[in-house]
């Protein structure tokens, strides 16, 4: 007999609800954005984020709910995402699941966000099942995770400090684009040479772990060099050339070099998604995984998924990406994780809080 798990999602900007059959298959998943409200501020606004999912979290249950066809009658338990995420946020998806779960007489499922988004990949392709490794990348978490079984999993590398999403966002506010800056940058590089400036990608002798603070970091300098030539890099058309530039690191004088924004972009795209993707597969051909899984927002950067396709095919490793819409956050991908909790009877109380930090392995 099927079963059918309504997921609410409230991590950050986005308030979601879907309803999901048998962990595989959609219903209906609502998504309510918040970007153009955080858009204003070049980023998330923690107390304005909580306001507007309150605002908005009936609305969305009730419409999915109204697209699937469906009454709570037809529902067989909710899930809820508790943790990782802004913890006002978090609270408001988990008080309201608690009240339907209690009005209800339904059990309730906690779901962790980033194994949420792991699970966004059994809705795209149906057949995969675990061992696999995926490489979780968002604004908070990037991570090379080896998924062992539904509901265990094990980090095996992670960035020692800004995380991918991170890093993009960052860099396309200091570039002038608009918020969130990371699909802004996925399409401008493409209008630029990405190999026009040589940013560092850091390495670790002993680990597969990422950091991007350097990479970051570099830009801005690179950045703060060229305005002190006199250009407004903010105000710079994609295309206009805003760099003649006459100092290599050493302060020595050397020829003259044509610089675009989406230069500087795409040269930046490289750095990320280069080491991303060969940590991830060097570690896939150590370990001998035969599927390579890709999940979180950053997963939607088509740079990164090429790189991942061309190197997994190298070593006949098969990969596989959540659908765009996937790739945000959604609870849809909340509802298909539930549903393994839900099978085993891993059911939370009436005391479920939300938890701003926690670990995947817990």
């Amino acid at each position: 007999m099927s079963v059918y798990v309504l997921g609410i999602e409230t991590s950050c900007d986005e308030t979601s609800c879907a309803i999901v059959k048998d962990g595989r298959e959609v219903i209906a998943n609502t998504i309510y954005s918040q970007i153009d409200i955080h858009t204003e501020y070049g980023g998330v606004v923690p107390e304005i984020a909580s306001r507007a999912h309150i605002e908005k979290i009936s609305y969305v249950v009730d419409k999915t709910l109204n697209d699937a066809n469906m009454t709570f009658n037809d529902i067989d338990c909710i899930a809820v995402t508790y943790g990782p995420g802004l913890v006002g946020a978090l609270l408001c998806g988990v008080s309201y699941a608690k009240s339907l779960a209690y009005g209800l007489n339904m059990p309730l499922i906690k779901v962790h966000h980033i194994k949420g988004h792991i699970g966004a990949n059994y809705i795209s392709h149906k057949e995969l099942e675990p061992p696999f490794l995926c490489l979780v990348v968002s604004g908070g978490h990037s991570h090379i995770v080896e998924v062992k079984d539904y509901d265990e999993f094990k980090i095996v590398a992670q960035t020692r400090d800004d995380a991918a999403g991170e890093a993009f966002d960052k860099i396309g506010r200091v570039m002038g684009l608009p918020y969130p800056g990371g699909a802004k940058i996925d399409k401008l590089s493409y209008e630029g040479d990405k190999y026009a400036v040589s940013f560092p990608q850091v390495t670790f002798k002993d680990c597969y772990d990422f950091s991007f603070s350097g990479v970051k970091t570099a830009v801005i300098n690179y950045l703060h060099r060229i305005e002190q030539n006199g250009v407004d890099v903010l105000n710079a058309d994609n295309h206009e050339i805003i760099l003649n530039e006459f100092l290599n690191g050493n302060g020595v004088k050397q020829n003259k070099k044509e610089l675009s924004k989406a230069d500087i972009v795409a040269s930046f795209t490289e750095a990320v998604t280069e080491i991303l993707s060969e940590n991830t597969v060097k570690y896939a051909v150590e370990k001998k995984y035969k599927t390579v899984a890709i999940a979180g927002g950053v997963a939607a950067n088509t740079h990164l998924r090429r790189k991942l396709t061309e190197k997994c095919e190298k070593h006949g490793i098969k990969f596989l990406y959540p659908e765009p819409i996937l790739c945000t956050d959604n609870a849809a991908m909340i509802a298909a994780m539930g549903y393994y909790s839900y099978l085993k009877k891993d059911f939370a109380d009436i005391n479920l809080n939300a938890v701003p930090y926690e670990s995947i392995e817990k």
